[in-house]
This record gives C-alpha cells, sequence and structure tokens, in this order.
C-alpha cells in the first residue's frame, strides 16, 4: 500500500437478535504501567488545525541547481537519521482536529500535571524493544524533555494479542481510571478481519468512551502493519475519520521507504510484525514530529472539538465493562478458585482444574450481571487445556475449547457468547467439561455491555 511523492499530504457478531451467538467470534486480554515523572513552557506560533491539510513543513525538499524550481528530488530516508518530508506526509493519514490536543499542549506549557496514557496490544506493551525503548515511554521521554516544568504521569496499558474488543472492555480500569489527558490508540495488528464487524464496533465504542469521559481526554491513533502491508487501517481509517480524530500512519510512512529500497523490513522489526528498537524509534520519530507541529501551531489552534454528536453512531461497546475476580463475586463459584499471579496480563484469574479431566456439573461457577451482550476472557493454554459450556439465562450460547497445544504461547482470548438480550440482569453460567485427562480452564474476565 504505497504512498506516494516528496510533497503530497496527507489528511487526510453481534449476530442474532436472540440470547446467543454460538461462539461465532472469539481475541485477547493489562499490563498497565503507570508511573509519574516530571515535565516548559515551550514557544509556539502559528496554526493550521484543519484536517484537510497537513502541518507537516515540507519544503525543504531537494532542487537540483540545474533544474526548474517545481521540479524536485526526494530525499532517501536513512535509518537513525532524521524523517524525510515524504515519511511525515505519508505518516499523516488523517491530521483530525486538534483542539483537545492544543489544551493538552497548553496544560504543558503551563507546567501542570498531564497524564498520558497509551493503550494497545504487544507493540504498546513494548515486545522486541522492552520497557524504556518502547515507543511509549520513548515519546514520554520526548514530552518531558520538552515541557520540563509540567508533571505528566505515565500510563502504559499495552497486552499482546489484544484487539480494540478486549480493548474496549478493559478500559475503564486500565486508561480512564487514571484521569488521562491524551490517550494513544494502537490495535492495528490485532484487529483482523476474521472479525471485521465486531472489531469495527468495539473500536468505534472505544473511540467514543474515551472521548466521553469526565477528564475529556485527546486522542490520537496509530495505524501500525505487519511486513505484508496486514493492517487494520483502512477500517480504523474510516472511523477516526468519521469523527476527525489523528491518525499517524507507522504503515505507509515505513511500507514507503522500505519499497524504496531505502531500507530493509528486517532493519526495522525482527519478526514479521513487531518492531524492535529502531523500529520503535522511527515511530516515535512520526508521533513527535506530529506533536511538534500542533506546538508550533498551537495558539492559531481554536473553534470547536470534534463533533461526536453524529448521526447513527454506533454505541454498542461505547458502556463496556469487564468483571474479574477483584471486582466481582460469583452468585457461585462452584469448583472454581480464584488464581493469583500475572496469567494473560490480569492479576488473577477463576480457575477450574482436575488432574483426571472429568468434572461435574455442580462445579460451575455462576455469575448474575446486568447487560445486553456477553463474553468470556479465558485463557488459550499449550498444554492441558480444559473445556467450557457457557449457559446465559439457561441457554446454551457457545462452548470453549482453550487449547492452544503447539502455538507460541499461553494468552487471554475472548469469545462473544449472546448478544441483544435485552436490559436487565441475566445469569451467566460457565459450565467445565470433562476431556478424560489432566486438564484447566482459566476465566479471566466476563466483558459485558
Amino acid at each position: 500500500m504505497k504512498k506516494f511523492l516528496a510533497a503530497a499530504l496527507v489528511c487526510s457478531m453481534i449476530v442474532s437478535v436472540t440470547a446467543c451467538s454460538n461462539g461465532a467470534e472469539s481475541g485477547s486480554a493489562v499490563n498497565s504501567d503507570s508511573s509519574v515523572s516530571s515535565a516548559d513552557n515551550s514557544g509556539v506560533s502559528s496554526a493550521d488545525n484543519s484536517s484537510e491539510a497537513s502541518s507537516a513543513d515540507t519544503s525543504s525538499e531537494v532542487t537540483s541547481d540545474n533544474t526548474s524550481s517545481e521540479e524536485t528530488e526526494e530525499i532517501p530516508y536513512v535509518l537513525g537519521g532524521e524523517l524525510t518530508p515524504t515519511m511525515i506526509a505519508n505518516s499523516r493519514y488523517n491530521v483530525g482536529n486538534q483542539v483537545r490536543l492544543a489544551k493538552v499542549i497548553k496544560k504543558l506549557q503551563a507546567g501542570e500535571e498531564v497524564t498520558v496514557a497509551y493503550l494497545g496490544g504487544s507493540i504498546t506493551q513494548g515486545s522486541s524493544a522492552g520497557d524504556n525503548l518502547c515507543y511509549a515511554r520513548l515519546t514520554t521521554n520526548w514530552l518531558e524533555e520538552k515541557f520540563p516544568d509540567a508533571k505528566i504521569n505515565y500510563v502504559r496499558a499495552g497486552i499482546g494479542a489484544t484487539g480494540s474488543y478486549i480493548g474496549v472492555h478493559r478500559a475503564d480500569r486500565d486508561v480512564l481510571s487514571q484521569d488521562p489527558d491524551l490517550v494513544f490508540i494502537d490495535f492495528s495488528v490485532n484487529d483482523t478481519t476474521e472479525r471485521t464487524l465486531t472489531n469495527k464496533e468495539a473500536y468505534e465504542g472505544l473511540l467514543r468512551k474515551l472521548w466521553n469521559y469526565k477528564s475529556a481526554p485527546a486522542i490520537v491513533t496509530i495505524a501500525m502493519t505487519q511486513e505484508n502491508g496486514t493492517s487494520f487501517q483502512e477500517y480504523h481509517g474510516e472511523i477516526v475519520k468519521k469523527y476527525d480524530i489523528p491518525m499517524i500512519s507507522y504503515k505507509n510512512a515505513i511500507l514507503d521507504v522500505i519499497d524504496k529500497g531505502y531500507i530493509k523490513w528486517t532493519d526495522i522489526s525482527d519478526d514479521n510484525i513487531h518492531p524492535n528498537i529502531p523500529g520503535h524509534q522511527v515511530l516515535t520519530d512520526l508521533i513527535t514530529n506530529y506533536l511538534q507541529s500542533v506546538i508550533d501551531n498551537v495558539d492559531n489552534i481554536t473553534g470547536e472539538e470534534s463533533n461526536f454528536d453524529i448521526a447513527d453512531p454506533v454505541t454498542k461497546y461505547e458502556n463496556a465493562t469487564v468483571l474479574t475476580s477483584e471486582n466481582t463475586t460469583p452468585a457461585s463459584l462452584g469448583g472454581f478458585t480464584v488464581k493469583s499471579g500475572l496469567f494473560g496480563n490480569f492479576s488473577e484469574a477463576w480457575m477450574i482444574r482436575s488432574t483426571d479431566g472429568e468434572f461435574t456439573e455442580d462445579q460451575a461457577m455462576v455469575i448474575e450481571a446486568e447487560c445486553s451482550n456477553v463474553g468470556i476472557l479465558y485463557g488459550k493454554l499449550t498444554s492441558n487445556a480444559g473445556k467450557a459450556e457457557i449457559y446465559v439465562d439457561d441457554n446454551l450460547c457457545a462452548t470453549i475449547d482453550a487449547d492452544f497445544s503447539g502455538g507460541w504461547g499461553s494468552y487471554v482470548e475472548y469469545m462473544e457468547v449472546a448478544t441483544d438480550l435485552g436490559e436487565g440482569v441475566h445469569t451467566i453460567k460457565i459450565v467445565p467439561v470433562s476431556t478424560g485427562s489432566a486438564a484447566a480452564f482459566y476465566v479471566s474476565g466476563i466483558a459485558l455491555s
């Protein structure tokens, strides 16, 4: 998916009306890192906050002495060097409405306290770069250097194998509980076309949930990519343009310079998905370049914020939440116990196990909750995985098989098991199924909306 030419500016299942969704869709679950650090009054000047034009300065293109001034020569990108005008332009998938972002910058300039959160998957978690060299930490470091008199609270809520569905359900717990001023979102390589509709609805619900929160945070979205160009950018992009939210496209910027032979994929990634340390630095440079354009223009960024009061909004997941062993007492634990210790970045999980794989129905766990839609967050296990039948209001809605033998590792997956239940309290029963051999079944959370 290539973008072209140096001076170009780029601005720009639910399934049923019945209780059960037959387990047709099944993504994952926080490594929420919170810390407080300190962060000036930085000068600002003019602005263009239109989503139709990039505020990147592309005037630094090289013009040969022997050619017309209208002819330009593209500047090659050198890994570890400065971003080129083409990379900057390609990264501005949607410049977006910057009014809230300008308010955050002004708070930083005034030396006030600002909370910056990063919500996403394994890239946000720091995979292949580590805690100190991931883009979230590097971007926060940049802000601290820019605004040394401000106090910046750093919240990193990235979980490997996490998409928008789990993201919107855990947003209250992992991000909004910290009263953020600015939230970065990265789910473009974990949301997949296997669940296009659910992922789109969850992503829109996430934007709406964050935007409408009492702290009124600014939002900046990020679009990543796999080596072969696989990304949910197109679908997320439709939604961010709908609300005129900024989107920074690492995908467009990095694939273009790879296609032109300036760098290789292996320069910026050690596998087919995750940026390595140089890749995280490139992503950081793209984000901070965008933020610098807002700083430079902050005094002229005025007017109305993005309009979320649109016709026909998708609100299915806007009020999503998750029940865990930390915030919920089941009506009956049955044979389940609470297992402490980090699993899938949840500090606790409900767990049942059997050395011979035999279970009885009276070992079922029962939870009562007010909701219209129900999902189960469960452990996908590489060994001794169990099964469970999921009943909602005494209707068998799904059978979950937690087996992931031969996989890359155990993780938290989800299955949405019931939709359109109607308002009111519903009874959710998780019944372990006998397997004939040693087995365990973990429930990390109950996703409700």
